[in-house]
């Protein structure tokens, strides 16, 4: 049996010289809040999927919807602060 290269290929291709660089991890650090909030909107939308949601449930998930509109002002806020104007005018 002679060795099928493109699955070999497939393997290397993400060997250890392949990791994130460390801009890559700030950048994934940075939205690890919105990351959190959407999963917790999901969790919310996912518990009532298959029944009819209750109050308690609509406003757990209206809840989560607002926390992840605010996770992503925050970080929009954020990066809009760390711009700067070329010539150092504000």
């Amino acid at each position: 049996m002679g060795p099928i290269v493109t699955v070999q290929d497939v393997v290397t291709a993400f060997a250890d010289f392949m990791e994130p660089t460390d801009a890559e991890l700030d950048a994934i650090e940075a939205e690890m809040p919105v990351i959190l909030a959407d999963v917790d909107l999901l969790d919310a939308q996912i518990a009532v999927m298959d029944r009819m949601p209750s109050e308690l449930d609509a406003r757990r998930i209206r809840r989560a919807r607002r926390r992840a509109l605010a996770a992503r002002v925050a970080l929009l806020n954020r990066a809009a602060a760390g711009v700067s104007v070329p010539g150092g005018a504000a």
